[in-house]
């Protein structure tokens, strides 16, 4: 009776557990306390699982359970871990925990949560931690959700009733244990006439044989349901867009009965005449129109294609028009194409074939030669105006314009600018040029008239006018020693005019020689053998033998040459040995002596040539020149670092001129060597303390001067101004000076230094030289 009474109290407390866990505890804890002397728990908490509802209304915090121990006293305190803890839920000192939040199932269905009880006093733990969970029992709070707002499908057009286009999903958050809460239904509510969806799975299949042509896309809205078989319930919506696919279900046909088109007589072969224009309501890829003209009268000069991107009709030229020839052309035009078309949709009445009128435009065209090219002959050496061919062009247009004829290229002949006629104009000579090209330009006589041209080709016919020739000019010898029959030279000849097949040159000797002879070849050689040997060294050395070259031309030419042949020694293999024979050197080279004296020349021209360069490379300026005219004297004197002028020089003379005077001295002059020294020619002014004159003339030597020196120079002079109280510093002054030094000595040292003993000397004070 116990266990069954227990049983009992048990399922009443799962059946109150929906309507709140605080009565089903209630009843736990009666039931516990009625029946004490009970004890099957292995601890002394008297829970293990909390439930509350989702989404409760009232005001919070809301009441989820209470925590129960028997330890439980005035003293205790209960603390709560977890998820959620102390944030979420809170729990007094009476055990009792509280909801502080909304709670949402879909977010989170269970809260594991760990609870311990302290003694307030002693702050002891009274019992072990114990694990605890919180559930959230669910309620039907959230609608169906599509996996997308916008499903777009296709479907091939003309396809059987019940086939698959595409499938729609919605999912329920709620709990799926409940019965109805998470189960979803489908339907369509918008667009269904064409379509049918699966209630249960949301499959959407055709319901009609549908035409692409009547009708692209289709529009549907269908909706999700959950709680099937309630009033109730949530429900949301999508839209479903399905596209047709397109097939080749349709014919090309023309847009037009018939269709008139122009073209220029001028287009080339392989363009575009013009193009028929067709419709297809299938889509461009399955389009696929083929076309022919019905009657295939102009199959050879016309072509009919379809347009790589259009598709339209093409008209090809095959052949060029000729406006003058015809004028229109007429044709039919056909179009077929292979299609899927179903039984009883084809069109009876649709326009597949097309009359075509084509007509052709005048176009005002050149000139037109009767050939595209001209080729003639001629013999050469003909005379001058022989008439070589002719040309002939005319206007193909109605017009028939005059045409005019000339000539370009070529210089061996003209062309009569009214008739064509082709005349020579100069000679002729194939070996010089066998082909002759010019360029014949025909004109329409007018302003604006349209030209054209054509290549004339003239072969200049060969006539037997050269002579033959030796290849090239024999050196003959023959051994003293050889013995008859022994060939001595092989020579070749030809001829420069034009030898047809078989044509030879014939070889013979103007008469009978005593000691060669000629053998002809016959294939323009020929043999130079010996007929008798043994040749005496002491007697004739060189022999000459006449020979004839003939060809069998008309009329025949003869061409004679004189062969030499030398007599010389024997080498080892009874060969000549060409060196021996001194008559051959003689005639073929140069003497020993000849090329020393040359050589001489040479190396003399070599050695001068050298000296020269030597000469100007090392060649310096005297170092001193003497020279003596009326009432002057010139001196070079070495010039160093002194005073210069006194203190009155710039009255006598203005310093802007020095100025522009050393600007002139900076141009260049010619070989000049720098020496150690600095060197003037000086000479005495016109009057000593003018220095106005001194400077000019000083200036003036300076620009003359070409052995001076090449870039800017102080030149010192031993003069200073009349009226300067320092006096002239210069050493010539000395001797005419109060100083008693004696120069005499000068004269003792010899001829070397008699210039300088004259100056420094009695007589060369006398003299004054300045400068």
């Amino acid at each position: 009776m116990d266990v069954l009474l227990w049983m009992f109290c048990f399922i009443i407390s799962q059946i109150l557990a929906t309507h709140g866990i605080e009565n089903s505890r209630t009843v736990l804890r009666t039931y516990d306390n009625s029946r004490s002397i009970l004890h099957r728990h292995k601890r002394d908490w008297r829970w293990n699982t909390l439930y509350t509802d989702e989404e409760k209304k009232t005001t919070l915090p809301h009441l989820i359970g209470k925590l129960s121990s028997t330890k439980v006293n005035g003293s205790a305190r209960f603390v709560i871990e977890g998820e959620g803890a102390n944030t979420i839920f809170k729990v007094d000192d009476l055990g009792d925990i509280y909801a502080w939040k909304t709670l949402d199932r879909e977010e989170k269905s269970i809260y594991h949560l760990q609870a311990q009880i302290f003694d307030k006093k002693t702050n002891k733990q009274l019992e072990p931690t114990s694990e605890f969970e919180i559930k959230l029992n669910d309620i039907n709070d959230n609608a169906p959700r599509f996996t997308h707002n916008i499903y777009n499908g296709s479907v091939i057009e003309m396809s059987k009733p019940g086939t698959r286009v595409l499938q729609v999903i919605a999912v329920d958050p709620d709990d799926s244990s409940v019965s109805g809460h998470a189960k979803v239904t489908y339907s369509i509510i918008k667009g269904g006439e064409n379509f049918r969806i699966d209630l249960d799975t949301g499959i959407i299949t055709s319901s009609n044989v549908l035409d692409r042509e009547q009708q692209k896309s289709y529009e549907l809205v269908v909706r999700a349901k959950d709680m099937p078989g309630y009033e109730g319930g949530f429900s949301s919506t999508a839209s479903v867009i399905i596209t047709l696919e397109d097939i080749n279900d349709n014919v090309a046909t023309f847009t037009k009965k018939q269709y008139t088109i122009s073209v220029l007589e001028d287009r080339p072969i392989g363009s575009e005449a013009g193009m028929l224009q067709i419709e297809d309501k299938d889509e461009p890829q399955n389009t696929n129109p083929m076309f022919s003209f019905v009657k295939q009268d102009y199959s050879g000069l016309f072509n009919v294609v379809s347009d790589n991107i259009t598709k339209n009709a093409v008209i090809v030229l095959k052949q060029l028009l000729d406006y003058e020839k015809v004028k229109t052309y007429t044709m039919e035009v056909e179009v077929t194409e292979i299609t899927t078309v179903p039984p009883g949709k084809r069109d009876p009445q649709v326009n597949t074939r097309a009359m075509v009128f084509l007509n052709v435009l005048d176009v005002d065209e050149p000139p037109v030669f009767q050939r595209p090219s001209y080729f003639f002959s001629i013999f050469e050496n003909a005379s001058l105006g022989t008439h070589v061919g002719s040309v002939f062009a005319e206007d193909p247009d109605e017009a028939q314009k005059i045409v005019r004829y000339s000539i370009k290229g070529g210089n061996v002949f003209t062309i009569n600018r009214d008739s064509g006629s082709i005349k020579t104009s100069n000679n002729l000579d194939r070996e010089m040029n066998a082909w002759h090209n010019a360029t014949i330009t025909a004109v329409e006589d007018g302003p604006g008239g349209k030209e054209s041209t054509v290549s004339v080709f003239l072969k200049v016919l060969d006539i037997n006018d050269n002579s033959p020739e030796l290849d090239y000019e024999y050196d003959l010898f023959v051994c003293a020693n050889a013995r008859p029959g022994k060939v001595i030279q092989t020579i070749a000849a030809s001829d420069k005019d034009e030898m047809t097949n078989g044509q030879k040159l014939s070889f013979y000797l103007d008469h009978a020689h005593s000691n060669f002879s000629l053998v002809d070849n016959h294939d323009n050689t020929a043999n130079i053998t010996l007929k008798q040997g043994g040749f005496n060294p002491d007697e004739k050395k060189t022999y000459f033998l006449p020979v004839v070259i003939s060809d069998n031309g008309r009329p025949q030419l003869i061409s004679t040459y004189t062969l030499e042949i030398v007599v010389c020694g024997c080498d080892a293999n009874a060969e000549a040995e060409p060196y021996s024979c001194r008559g051959a050197y003689a005639q073929t080279g140069v003497s020993v002596h000849a090329l020393t004296a040359i050589l001489l020349c040479i190396l003399a021209i070599l050695v001068i040539t050298l000296l020269i360069v030597m000469r100007r490379k090392f060649k310096k300026d005297s170092l001193v020149t003497l020279g003596k005219s009326a009432g002057e004297i010139h001196e070079q004197l070495v010039s160093y670092d002194e005073e210069g002028g006194g203190e009155m020089d710039t009255n006598g003379y203005d310093v802007s001129v020095l100025n522009s005077v050393r600007r002139s001295s900076m141009r260049p002059r010619p070989e000049a060597q720098p020496g150690p020294c600095l060197y003037a020619t000086v000479q005495k002014p016109a009057a000593k303390g003018d220095m106005a004159v001194m400077i000019e003339v000083k200036k003036d030597e300076a620009d003359h001067d070409r052995d001076g020196i090449p870039y800017d120079t102080l030149h010192i002079y031993g003069y200073e101004g009349s009226e300067s109280l320092a006096g002239s510093l210069s050493s010539l002054e000395s001797a005419s000076s109060d100083s008693d030094q004696d120069y005499d000595f000068l004269n003792d040292w010899g001829p070397r230094f008699k210039t300088l003993a004259e100056l420094y000397g009695v007589d060369g004070a006398e003299n004054g030289y300045e400068y």
